[in-house]
């Protein structure tokens, strides 16, 4: 397969062979599970008219809602370039205020307004102006459809960087977890703005839409086919399967929908198309998750629901001998099934494609070379603007009149459910020197907590550190060290899917905890909230005593969020943690599974978690930006101003770095 896939749409490789099944994944497989088995075909039309409310009202919620008021596209052609029996523009148009789409349009040559084809691309280094996507657009400009190529946000032309080739997933998208606009909502959202500017097209039939995309462009093909009813004709390809099927392998932020799993699975989504034309092609050598038997799975509840339609022909599933890609016998499918279903003409089968001829990539850009606007804007930036206004708005409002419905939103809304479930103590081990405790916060989740006595056993009382790292051990970590030889009780507790309880193949470049948060998110339960569960689940085991925990680096947000939700906690330390979940550019040295959705809609940032913890005491021992850049001294205090209002007495200090020594006063 001579294409530049992206070296980033390692979605397609299976996880490798572990000497045991990790605990983590056997925990999000089965409660997956249980969530749908009740999964069944409703019997009748009206049934099904009530679950798709329901599914789409549940959609709309996880991808944080769409803008009320539609701005102005503002379309502009940059460059047209005559070709045989057709011409290619370069286009770019507004989709959100100061959101710019790049585009292409293949426009053939004559009169009379034409069935158009919105091709959206995968994760390809090339993205709208890849060859593989070229293709699919030349042949269907040659059969006579206006084909619209366009970038999706981050991709292509639209990166963070005006080069080609950059990947919008990981700690990139990441940032638009907190303000809730995930990125696989965003890209319906923006391929309905690009339906918008089809529809401003004098060469367009707007009753003869169709779209089409493979891989990451089949997800979005998917979803926008079965969001907007102005297509009439979807087809996804190399990327229908089932949502547990992306348990246990990874995939592309910009393919998750947060809580997806507690309210349909895969074949809800596909079944929202119905009765319109669907295609679903696959290939025979592609990932588990896009795999023709996982895709069965789904089209063998989609196809009773076009059934009740009187429509059962209008449903297709056709698997291609073929590795993952969108090659000639794939797009010669498409062109017989958008001819039937657009057209009205032929029969739905595979039509001969034309003579192809693409040309080199860069010759398609709107912004050859360095070329783009300075103040183009980025993912990062989006969500820090949206970030910014959610966190205004909040200010401006009650949030501080009823705490505790704040409170109840973090732990449900936004955690997905601390509150510890009954228990047992598995294990206690020996008081001295070093005891073991192990419990389980759920079922097949098995956890230590390993507890050092201080030399005056307990009589400054207990202090819980956490890391994400894995368990923190006194001869690597000077504080925790210290705290013991000073007469503290220190305890370490590893975190499930972190330390010793890890997955193997977790880490995607800047997220070493990218496979698992995403997992958890398809649940519902963002791995945050899991953490959360998993200290207060201690606390149970540990009686009645308040405890001091000490968040080190990242796991600083986990001891916030506990420390809000449980009073056990006496007093809270983060040392070096996250100062704000907003952030202009990628998180750097931060955890995926810290990026709770609707965090900043729902809560407010980082200093109004904090401000959660009065009138108790909460130290914040430096902390850093979003980009990994230690706060100057002044940037701390005024961060953390806001939360300074909900203290009193000398119960909220700020150390302009994590010292040891500074914080070892502190807790003596």
């Amino acid at each position: 397969m001579k294409k530049l896939i992206f070296i980033f749409l390692f979605a397609l490789a299976a996880p490798a062979a572990e000497k045991a099944p990790n605990a983590f994944l056997q925990y999000v497989k089965k409660r997956a599970a249980a969530l749908r088995a009740m999964d069944r075909t409703p019997a009748t039309l009206a049934e099904w008219q009530t679950q798709r409310t329901m599914i789409r009202k549940k959609l709309l919620r996880a991808w944080g809602g769409f803008p009320e008021e539609k701005c102005e596209l503002k379309p502009r052609i940059l460059g047209t370039e005559k070709r045989d029996g057709y011409r290619v523009e370069r286009i770019i148009f507004q989709t959100m205020p100061g959101v710019w789409m790049t585009a292409n349009a293949y426009v053939p040559d004559g009169p009379g307004r034409r069935s158009a084809v919105l091709c959206v691309h995968g994760h390809w280094r090339g993205a709208k102006q890849d060859r593989t996507v070229q293709a699919r657009c030349i042949g269907l400009a040659k059969l006579g459809f206006f084909a619209l190529a366009v970038d999706a946000l981050g991709a292509g032309e639209r990166g963070i960087g005006k080069a080609l080739g950059e990947y919008h997933g990981e700690m990139v998208a990441a940032t638009l977890w907190p303000v809730g606009r995930p990125l696989s909502g965003l890209q319906v959202y923006e391929n309905m703005r690009a339906v918008d500017y089809l529809l401003t097209r004098k060469e367009v039939d707007g009753d003869r839409l169709g779209i089409t995309g493979t891989s990451g462009g089949g997800n979005q093909t998917m979803y926008a086919g079965a969001w907007d009813e102005r297509f009439k004709a979807v087809v996804p390809v190399c990327s229908v399967g089932n949502y547990q099927a992306y348990l246990g392998v990874a995939c592309c932020m910009c393919e998750v929908v947060p809580g997806a799993l507690r309210f349909t699975e895969e074949w809800g989504v596909l079944s929202l198309t119905a009765p319109r034309a669907l295609m679903v092609i696959n290939a025979t050598q592609d990932g588990i998750q896009f795999s023709v038997a996982e895709a069965k799975k789904s089209l063998a509840l989609t196809r009773p629901i076009y059934a009740l339609h009187g429509k059962p022909k209008s449903v297709k599933h056709l698997p291609v001998e073929s590795k993952h890609d969108y090659n000639e016998p794939m797009r010669e499918a498409m062109y017989g099934w958008m001819t039937l279903h657009l057209k009205g003409e032929g029969n739905g089968a595979p039509m001969d494609e034309p003579k192809i001829e693409t040309v080199d990539p860069e010759k398609l850009r709107c912004f050859p070379g360095e070329s783009r606007p300075d103040d183009w804007l980025t993912i990062p930036q989006l969500a820090a603007r949206e970030g910014r206004r959610l966190v205004a708005q909040l200010e401006q409002s009650n949030w501080a009149d009823d705490l505790d419905e704040v409170r109840h939103a973090l732990d449900v809304h936004v955690l997905g459910g601390t509150k510890p479930r009954p228990t047992q103590l598995l294990k206690d081990g020996p008081e001295s020197p070093t005891r073991l405790i192990k419990f389980s916060p759920e079922p097949s989740i098995r956890l230590t907590a390993a507890e050092t006595l201080g030399e005056a056993s307990r009589k400054k009382g207990r202090v819980i550190f956490l890391s994400l790292d894995g368990e923190v051990k006194l001869t690597e970590n000077k504080l925790a060290a210290a705290l013991q030889q000073s007469g503290h009780t220190v305890l370490s507790l590893s975190l499930r899917a972190t330390g010793q309880h890890a997955y193997a193949r977790d880490a995607i470049r800047r997220a070493p905890d990218h496979n698992t948060a995403e997992w958890s998110l398809w649940l519902g339960q963002p791995l945050l909230g899991q953490w959360v569960r998993d200290l207060r689940t201690l606390l149970d085991q540990l009686g009645t005593e308040p405890v001091t925990v000490v968040g080190d680096g990242p796991a600083g947000v986990v001891a916030l969020c506990a420390a809000a939700l449980d009073e056990r906690i006496a007093h809270t330390v983060t040392v070096g943690s996250l100062a704000s979940y907003i952030s202009d550019v990628p998180y750097t040295n931060q955890r995926l599974g810290l990026m709770a959705p609707n965090m900043l809609r729902e809560v407010g940032d980082i200093p109004h978690l904090a401000a959660l913890i009065a009138p108790r005491r909460l130290t914040i021992a430096g902390a850093v930006h979003g980009s990994g850049k230690a706060l100057t001294s002044t940037e701390l205090k005024a961060s953390f101003k806001f939360t300074g209002r909900f203290f009193k007495g000398g119960s909220f200090i700020v150390l302009p770095n994590g010292d040891d020594q500074a914080i070892l006063r502190i807790l003596k």
